[in-house]
């Protein structure tokens, strides 16, 4: 009964949204829509609000494969055209007239959309146990979640709305959905509503951006909230089960708000700020209007935030709700205007925290990787629309560094806030910013815009000079590099000499990383007994064997708080002192690890292999291994296991259904993953004919797809 009235009340709801055209500006837009995940639907209606610029006889929408049941233009039913691709309205519209549009909707979106762990809930729905019966508990337990993802024009496939970034509406959204669950979206929560099993959330937003940043999360959270020093509220999400987590995964964001907003001079142009994290997203994280969506894989334990911190994530998408939501790019011609910008804000902000050396080291990283990029002859301009990431991120955040040394720290702050404030809620370009910058500082900036934006090679001994300049740890890496190429000396004692005069630790990480196989089992020694734990990581990392001399020392490094520095010295060990294997093995056997679980999949594997280690619960710990692969763990989690059962173990029936189910999953990189598997297991005749036994157990999309790749055999 419950389940019916939901399906109901999703098709009483509404949503609103637009697409941008010459003769016609959108402007405002009301959205009520209902989502129902069992039947992974978005279905309602959107009320737009549009101005006639010049007087034309049609107007449109981007509407992928939906559904519209009424299409009504001030108050009147329109004739209109649906191809599955846009929304056609043929109507003479006259000049300086503002106009009422409303639409009716429903759409199965493939795209944009994500409907996480949904697929139980719905089985058990589907065998006649209501949702109600099911009720919080399993719903919690699931974890299942709803998550948008617009990424540039892909709002279309759940609203009807404009897909041209440059087109500026202020969106109001209201989102139907069962109340075992919550919905964050972008604006400030105006009312929560309650109508018995559903509940209605009503998000208000005061400011115009794109559709491509519209965004919702549907799911079981609670939540953190805090205030800037400015007075925007902050909410911070997060899981139930992760509550201990919260403050390590958000540990900074309100030193770094601050800071964004010092530092780029322009008030936070929002009402509200939320973070929401979200299972298997398709990216570290995504900028969305005063609502960021990241990957859960980010919600870690203190001893995680050594290995995998959430800071840099989190400024970049900070510095975003300034470079490219309140100033959006007219086109990709114009991208460093986004992720440069974010990616060198976010710099600026570590920096804060971390201080001077993290920056340059950082710069230095990514300045060893453009190089690369260069020397290969795949350099790339950042005027370039189909440059790489790497460029847009990276080299663009090098842009900009390059820029503030030349014109100076007063100046660029200037022309930065300039350029935001007379560009605020509008469309930019490059020259824009440009522009801003000259006035600001008085400068001609032919050479740099030549160099840094036009030129496709990394200007790499400019930046090693200005690393070399600014930063005393850098400088005195790279006299190391020239003296170990150009004195007879012994490396180890060239090594000392400077690793002695300096306390930085990117310096020793750089040097161990680098010139690990000069260095004594004696120096190795003091340099372990230092216990700086991301140097003692280091050597980890980097050690291929371990000496016999240096195994306590080693073992010592299973005591250290970083998940990479246990996972990596335990299999070490286990390999090089097989005598050790069952008190190492005890030693770790409660550690879990990173989100991804890294330390107790590698656990799993080395207890099931190691003879005399716990002989009774072998098949106890295969078992847990197996289960790694169920849709209901995160992607790194699956992908991994699926790697050590398949090289070591083989892979159960359950296995080989958990492997077909992945090779259909959202995230790209493990879909590819999971059929490369696929493709190679089927070489074999054994596991070729286990896949087809079970093709009657599998889901009607995970059929056709086996089906296809048994007959293309």
């Amino acid at each position: 009964m419950r389940f019916l009235v939901l399906l109901f009340l999703l098709c009483l709801s509404g949503l609103s949204f637009a697409q941008h055209q010459g003769h016609v500006d959108f402007t405002k837009a009301k959205v009520r829509i209902m989502v129902n995940p069992f039947e992974k639907e978005v279905m309602g209606s959107v009320d737009y609000s549009f101005i006639v610029k010049n007087k034309t006889d049609s107007v449109f929408l981007d509407a992928k494969n939906m559904q519209l049941s009424s299409v009504e233009l001030n108050g009147k039913k329109v004739k209109f055209i649906n191809n599955q691709k846009t929304l056609s309205i043929y109507k003479k519209l006259k000049a300086g007239e503002t106009y009422e549009l409303s639409i009716d909707f429903k759409a199965k979106p493939k795209q944009t959309v994500y409907f996480v762990d949904w697929d139980s809930i719905t089985m058990k729905l589907r065998t006649g146990i209501s949702h109600h019966q099911m009720g919080r508990g399993v719903a919690e337990k699931s974890d299942a979640q709803v998550w948008t993802q617009g990424q540039g024009k892909y709002t279309s496939h759940w609203l009807p709305s404009l897909d041209d970034m440059t087109e500026k509406i202020e969106f109001d959204i209201s989102i139907v959905v069962d109340n075992n669950y919550k919905v964050i979206a972008n604006g400030k929560l105006k009312e929560n509503v309650s109508y018995g099993v559903v509940d209605e959330w009503v998000y208000d937003m005061k400011q115009p951006m794109s559709s491509y940043l519209l965004a919702f999360v549907i799911g079981n959270f609670n939540k953190v909230d805090i205030v800037s020093t400015s007075g925007i509220p902050i909410e911070l999400y997060y899981s139930p089960k992760d509550s201990l987590k919260v403050e390590p995964t958000y540990r900074y964001t309100k030193q770094i708000f601050d800071f964004m907003e010092s530092e780029i001079g322009v008030p936070y142009p929002w009402q509200n700020y939320k973070q929401v994290p979200v299972r298997d997203f398709l990216y570290a994280g995504m900028e969305n209007t005063s609502t960021t969506i990241f990957s859960d894989s980010y919600v870690i334990d203190s001893i995680g935030f050594v290995d995998k911190n959430f800071v840099n994530v989190n400024a970049h998408e900070l510095a975003h709700q300034w470079f490219g939501d309140m100033v959006t790019e007219e086109d990709s011609k114009h991208h460093w205007l986004h992720e440069g910008f974010a990616t060198y804000y976010a710099y600026l902000a570590e920096k804060a925290i971390f201080g001077d050396d993290h920056y340059y080291w950082k710069l230095y990283e990514s300045a060893i990787q453009l190089d690369a990029l260069t020397r290969k002859g795949n350099g790339e301009a950042l005027t370039n629309p189909k440059a790489s990431s790497l460029t847009f991120y990276e080299k663009g955040a090098w842009a900009l560094h390059m820029l503030k040394e030349e014109v100076g720290d007063k100046a660029f702050k200037s022309g930065v806030k300039n350029y935001l404030l007379k560009h605020q809620f509008k469309s930019v370009r490059i020259k824009d910013f440009i522009i801003e910058i000259e006035q600001a500082s008085d400068a001609d900036l032919s050479d740099f815009k030549m160099i840094w934006l036009n030129g496709t090679d990394f200007p790499f001994e400019k930046a090693k000079e200005n690393l070399k300049t600014s930063n005393r740890a850098l400088s005195d890496f790279f006299e190391l590099q020239w003296e170990l190429t150009t004195s007879s000396t012994d490396n180890e004692t060239i090594i000392k000499k400077y690793w002695n005069r300096t306390t930085a630790t990117k310096f020793k990480e750089a040097v161990v990383a680098t010139y690990y196989k000069s260095l004594s089992v004696a120096f190795i020694k003091e340099i372990l007994n230092e216990n700086d734990l991301k140097v003692r990581q280091a050597f980890t990392v980097a050690s291929e064997k371990i000496p016999p001399e240096l195994q306590v020392d080693f073992e010592s490094l299973l005591e250290d708080e970083s998940y990479i520095t246990i996972e990596s010295v335990l299999y070490k060990l286990w390999v090089h002192f097989p005598e050790n294997r069952v008190a190492n093995l005890e030693q770790t056997k409660h550690v879990l690890g990173l989100p991804n679980k890294n330390v107790r999949l590698l656990w799993l594997t080395l207890a099931t292999l190691t003879k005399g280690y716990e002989e009774d619960k072998k098949q106890e710990y295969l078992k847990e291994l197996q289960h790694y692969t169920n849709p209901e763990y995160n992607f790194e989690i699956r992908q991994t296991t699926f790697q050590y059962l398949n090289d070591i173990f083989g892979l159960t029936d359950d296995n080989l259904k958990d492997l077909a189910n992945a090779s259909l999953h959202h995230s790209w990189q493990f879909k590819k993953f999971a059929r490369n598997l696929l493709d190679k297991l089927m070489e074999d005749n054994n596991y070729k004919k286990r896949i087809s036994l079970l093709l009657k157990s599998l889901n009607t999309e995970e059929q056709r797809y086996i089906n296809n790749k048994l007959n293309l055999e």
